[in-house]
Order: C-alpha cells, then structure tokens, then sequence
C-alpha cells in the first residue's frame, strides 16, 4: 500500500530519540488506522457474503451492499488520508491490523529501520531493510548510544 516516494524526496533518517518522541503522536493515528483497518475489513467480508449469496439479493439485501459500498469507499479514502500523514511523518506503514512501523535509520553508516508496533512502550527492535518484520532484533546498547 506504500507509494514510492518521488525522486526529490530527501530521506529522513531518525535517532532513536527522536523514534520515541513521535510515538505520542503515532498511537493517535495508529490507533485510528487500526480500527478502521478492521472496520474495512468486516465491510469486505460483509460485501463478499452478501454479493455471493445464493438466489440474488432481493431489495433490502441489494440497498445494503449499495450503502457498504459507500461506506468501504470512503473508509479507503479515509485509510488514504491517514497514509500521507504518515507518511508526512517520515515513517513507513508495514502493517495496518496492528499499527507495525519502521523509521529509517543510520547504523554504521547502513540503512536499517528501527522497527516499532502499537502497543509496545518504546521503539525496542530493528531489522535489515530486507529483513521483514520476520528479522525483527533487539536493539543494542550501541544503537541506543547513536
């Protein structure tokens, strides 16, 4: 769901300081991200029952998908609105279920991303920029220093 960034977009890369600064802010918009995540969700499961029904829909049914409809689309623009705040903020959506985040950062001279996720106190892990949530490793003293 991430755009690619354009070509004069200059990186942002955050100390781990700064990571935990903005997490005030990022468990407001996770938060909301999340719910309507799940909201989207259970609309598309709803639209998908509903529109494989066997023996059609009759007029109650059919104004009910019309107005899921509705509401999916202006969930998705409403999830839209929230992906350019985040990404205003320099930081990257990796999960929208569970509010999974990186914030690029400088180790050594290498990219990584400091890898934090809604419900966790502090930014406490990192991983390789190809690693994946899977990757996911505590972070070291000399991280927490630079």
């Amino acid at each position: 769901m991430n755009a690619a960034s354009p070509p004069w977009a200059k990186k942002k890369y955050y100390t781990l300081a700064e990571a935990n600064a903005t997490l005030p802010l990022l468990r407001s918009i996770l938060r909301d991200v999340t719910t309507l995540a799940g909201e989207l969700r259970d609309r598309f499961e709803r639209l998908h029952r509903l529109q494989n029904a066997k023996g059609g829909l009759d007029s109650a049914h059919q104004e009910e998908v019309q107005q899921l409809i509705e509401e999916f689309e202006r969930g998705q623009e409403k999830m839209t609105e929230y992906e350019h705040e985040l990404e205003k903020l320099n930081v990257e959506l990796k999960d929208h279920h569970t509010g999974l985040i990186d914030f690029r950062h400088l180790k050594d001279g290498k990219e990584i991303y400091l890898c934090w996720r809604l419900g966790e106190a502090v930014v406490a892990h990192w991983h390789d920029l190809d690693a994946g949530v899977a990757g996911r490793q505590q972070l070291t003293q000399q991280i927490h220093n630079g």
